[in-house]
C-alpha cells in the first residue's frame, strides 16, 4: 500500500480482521445502484450534541423534519448522522424508536442515512440529562466523543458490544440506510492509538452483526498509519476527510484509489480554508466520490466559526466556517445553493 505522508510504498503489516470483507465487485456493484452521494453531516439547529439530538426529552421531530426539508430543497440524498453510546444506554427501547422516527422523516424527504458510532472529537466526558449551553463564538463547544473516558480505554466493553450489535442487528437490512460509519476520527483528542483497541473490536462486533449495509471507518489523519492502515484495510467503502486545498485534496484521491473501492468524502468544505462546494465539491462530482459537507443548518453546535479563530462575542464571522443555512431556511450564500442544486441536478 501507499504512506499516505510521503506518497511512496511501504511494507506495513497487514491487520485484516476477521469476518469477510466485501469483495471488490460486491463494493462496485453496490455504488454503482446508487445516483451520486452527496449530502451534509447532519444535527439538528437546535441541539449542541449528539445526545441533546436523540434524548427522548430534547428529540425534535418537527426541527428534523423542517431542516431535512431544506436538504431536500438543493438536492442533498444523504445526511450522516451522530449516534451516541450513552443516549442508548439511558434508553435502548426508546433510542431505537427514536431512530426509527429519524428514518421515516428522512426517507420522507428522499435522504438515506449514514450512522456514525463511535467518535473521537471534542468534549471527553459525556453524560444524560440536559447538556451545556453554547459557548459563544467556539466551534462545537458541546459536543461530546463516545464513548469518552475512560471508556475508550476499555474496548472489550461488553455494553458497548451489546449497542453496537443490537443497532446493527435491528437495522441492518433497513434500505434507508447507507452505510454504517463505525469510528469518526479515530485517535483524535491526543488519543493515538489508545483508540486502535476499540476501532479493532467496532470492525470485528460489525462483522458478527452482518449488516447489508457496507461498513466503513473514515480516514481523517494522514499521521497515524497503524490507525490508517486498519481503517483502510477494513473497509467495504473507502470513507475520508479532507478540509485543505485543492492540491492536497487531488494528491490524497490519488492515493486512496489505490485501494480499489468506491470512495466517499465524508468531512468536506471549510470555507476560510478556500475548501467550498465551487472547487471540492465539483471535483468529487467529476471524480464519482461521494461528497458529505459540514453541515447543515447553523445553529447551537456553532460550526460557522472555525476550530482554532474563536469569536468571543458571539457575533457572526465575516466568514462562515461550515454550515449552508440559517434556521429559517434562508441561505448563507444563495451563490453556493445554486452551484449545489447545479451539480445535484436540481433544475
Amino acid at each position: 500500500m501507499f504512506n499516505l505522508t510521503s506518497g511512496t510504498a511501504t511494507t506495513e503489516k497487514t491487520i485484516t480482521l476477521e469476518g469477510q470483507k466485501w469483495s471488490k465487485e460486491k463494493a462496485d456493484k453496490w455504488y454503482a445502484e446508487h445516483k451520486w452521494i452527496s449530502g451534509a453531516n447532519f444535527i439538528p439547529s437546535n441541539a449542541i450534541n449528539q445526545l441533546e439530538m436523540w434524548q427522548e426529552s430534547t428529540f425534535d421531530p418537527k426541527t428534523i423534519d423542517r431542516e431535512l426539508g431544506y436538504a431536500q430543497g438543493v438536492g442533498f440524498n444523504t445526511m450522516r448522522v451522530f449516534l451516541h453510546s450513552v443516549a442508548y444506554k439511558a434508553d435502548p427501547k426508546g433510542f431505537k424508536k427514536r431512530m426509527e422516527e429519524y428514518l421515516k422523516i428522512s426517507d420522507k424527504h428522499g435522504i438515506s442515512t449514514m450512522f456514525v458510532f463511535f467518535d473521537d472529537c471534542w468534549n471527553p466526558n459525556p453524560a444524560v440529562g440536559k447538556q451545556p449551553e453554547p459557548k459563544p463564538g467556539i466551534h462545537n463547544s458541546g459536543w461530546m466523543q463516545d464513548p469518552g473516558y475512560p471508556d475508550v480505554e476499555h474496548a472489550d466493553d461488553k455494553e458497548l458490544e451489546a449497542y453496537v450489535k443490537d443497532i446493527l442487528k435491528t437495522f441492518g437490512t433497513d434500505k434507508r440506510i447507507l452505510l454504517w460509519d463505525l469510528y469518526n476520527e479515530p485517535g483524535n483528542s491526543n488519543k493515538g492509538a489508545k483508540s486502535l483497541p476499540l476501532l479493532k473490536n467496532v470492525f470485528k462486533w460489525a462483522r458478527e452483526a452482518n449488516p447489508s449495509q457496507p461498513i466503513s471507518a473514515g480516514l481523517w489523519n494522514w499521521n497515524l498509519p497503524e490507525l490508517n492502515t486498519l481503517q483502510a484495510q477494513n473497509s467495504d467503502i473507502v470513507t475520508y476527510h479532507f478540509y485543505e486545498d485543492m492540491d492536497g485534496h487531488k494528491r490524497i484521491i490519488n492515493l486512496l484509489k489505490t485501494h480499489d473501492r468506491p470512495m466517499i468524502c465524508t468531512e468536506y468544505m471549510a470555507r476560510t480554508k478556500n475548501n467550498s462546494f465551487y472547487n471540492h465539491m465539483a471535483l468529487l462530482k467529476e471524480q464519482n466520490i461521494g461528497a458529505i459537507n459540514w453541515g447543515l443548518v447553523a445553529g447551537k453546535s456553532n460550526t460557522i466559526y472555525a476550530w482554532s479563530t474563536p469569536v468571543p462575542s458571539g457575533d457572526e464571522p465575516d466568514i462562515w466556517f461550515h454550515d449552508v443555512f440559517r434556521q429559517d431556511g434562508t441561505p448563507y450564500r444563495q451563490d453556493e445553493v445554486n452551484i449545489i442544486k447545479k451539480l445535484n441536478g436540481v433544475k
